[in-house]
């Protein structure tokens, strides 16, 4: 791998607590299709890890609940041939994943008030064109 992939700020995703799967890759190939295994499948145990801020562990463990098997985060990769760039993109998306997860959560919107000229000028607006439609009619057309 090409180094250690940072999940946000300082704090890199884990080589020790990353496992690796390898499989055969499915569709077309060339000489050799029966013979690597070039799929990848990259899992971390999301719920057992002390890599990360407890903050940031509950705040993942919520929003990628659904993509969770017993507290584990799998990911898996085999849109390139080679092994390697498979592992480089599993990788890559783990850490995407777990950035996003990880991220505070924005602020709440303050409703703000509309104000009255706004309001009175689109109105005039919005009568102004009714009576330009209005206008187009033929019935006082003698």
């Amino acid at each position: 791998m090409s180094g250690p992939h940072v999940i946000r700020g300082s704090v890199p995703l884990p080589e020790s607590e990353l496992r690796w799967r390898f499989s055969r890759s499915s569709g077309p190939g060339g000489q050799h299709v029966n013979t690597s295994d070039s799929s990848v499948e990259l899992r971390f145990d999301l719920a057992a890890t002390e890599a990360l801020p407890q903050v940031w562990k509950t705040r993942a463990l919520e929003q990628l609940a659904g993509r969770l098997v017993a507290g584990v985060l799998v990911v898996r990769a085999s849109e390139h041939r080679s092994q390697w760039r498979n592992r480089e993109t599993a990788a890559v998306r783990m850490a995407a994943l777990l950035a996003e997860a990880t991220a505070p959560p924005p602020r709440p919107r303050r409703k703000k008030r509309i104000p009255r000229g706004v309001n009175e000028r689109r109105l005039r607006q919005k009568k102004q064109r009714g009576d330009l439609k209005r206008g187009r009619s033929g019935r006082d057309w003698g």
